[in-house]
């Protein structure tokens, strides 16, 4: 960026000047460094946002290859509960294929009752708790207001739900921990010696 403005005469050249490419730092008490950061900020805007934009695009890639679509779908359904913004996000239907697909065990005969629940919790409960802004406040605000006896099957998703981070967790421990018992030099142990040896470790 530097080499382009220097050949349009848009930067002087010379000793000292314009050869480092970096932003500045801001020091707490000075105001010059303020300024030369934000001086440098300007100059430096269009290569920041492509540094910039690069990292969000490789966060991504690695989100993709971390996540299959099944685990995406899941977490997409699951946004339906979030109480943030005035309920914005809820959705009866998104939240009855949530059940049917993820959680088809956990309300086995219940999904015209839980449908009715749904319907009567969308008009009677959620109006009343706005200022609400996680899943984590919804189900402790279900318990405080006494509401999760009445809308038990919606009581029991946002349990459900706040249990992923805690299996995905220990699922990538799990694996962690692989790595460090598995290694080149043990690579022929079969699975009941592993097994044996991960529950040790």
């Amino acid at each position: 960026e530097i080499e382009r403005l220097i050949s349009i005469d848009e930067l002087d050249i010379g000793s000292g000047v314009n050869q480092i490419g970096t932003l500045q730092w801001a020091g707490d008490t000075r105001w010059s460094s303020h300024f030369r950061l934000v001086s440098s900020l300007l100059r430096l805007y269009n290569p920041t946002c492509g540094l910039f934009i690069a990292t969000i695009d490789s966060q991504l890639q690695e989100l993709n290859i971390r996540s299959n679509e099944q685990g995406v779908e899941l977490i997409v359904l699951s946004s339906a509960l979030n109480p943030n913004d005035g309920y914005r996000s809820f959705d009866c239907d998104s939240i009855r294929n949530l059940v049917e697909k993820f959680y088809p065990l956990d309300f086995t005969q219940e999904n015209i009752l839980l449908k009715c629940q749904l319907q009567h919790y969308q008009f009677d409960v959620h109006p009343n708790m706005q200022t609400l802004c996680t899943i984590a406040e919804l189900c402790r605000k279900l318990v405080e207001t006494g509401n999760s006896k009445i809308y038990y099957l919606i009581d029991r998703l946002p349990r459900l739900v706040l249990t992923l981070s805690v299996s995905t967790a220990t699922t990538e421990r799990a694996f962690s921990a692989m790595k460090i018992i598995k290694t080149k030099l043990r690579s022929k142990m079969n699975d009941d010696f592993l097994t044996n040896c991960l529950v040790v470790y």
